[in-house]
């Protein structure tokens, strides 16, 4: 694997604890951005192997997918696109009060443990 694309990784690895803690103290919308960002970089690893081309400065992780031709599983798929809209509202809040709402312990757990199956989803297809 590249160093760039190893780079990309280690930040996606990196960002994804930094979404754990945020959830520890309860920065639980923070740790929907963290888990998109996290997501995002190790997108841009996978892009950065599979194009050997710098990847283009967008957040849209199904952007990214479609530019390298990966479709992922269904169930998979879907997340991304949730994950993809959350990183919206979080990254541009305009009511704290309603994202705070949205985002409790219960809902942000569930969310954690599918971005964590889309690290390792997406560090299986740098692998192949």
């Amino acid at each position: 694997m590249a160093k760039k694309s190893k780079e990309w990784l280690k930040q996606a690895d990196y960002d994804l604890e930094t979404a754990d803690l945020m959830f520890q103290n309860g920065r639980y919308f923070y740790a929907v951005f963290m888990s998109h960002l996290a997501i995002e970089k190790a997108i841009k690893g996978l892009y950065q192997e599979r194009l050997n081309l710098l990847p283009p400065k967008t957040h849209n992780l199904i952007y990214l997918l479609q530019k390298m031709e990966v479709v992922p599983p269904e169930d998979m798929g879907r997340f991304l696109v949730k994950l993809n809209q959350a990183s919206v509202v979080t990254r541009y809040p305009e009511d704290l009060a309603r994202l705070q709402q949205d985002y409790t312990r219960p809902v942000v757990a569930k969310l954690l443990k599918k971005t964590r199956e889309a690290l390792k989803w997406t560090k299986s297809i740098l692998k192949k």
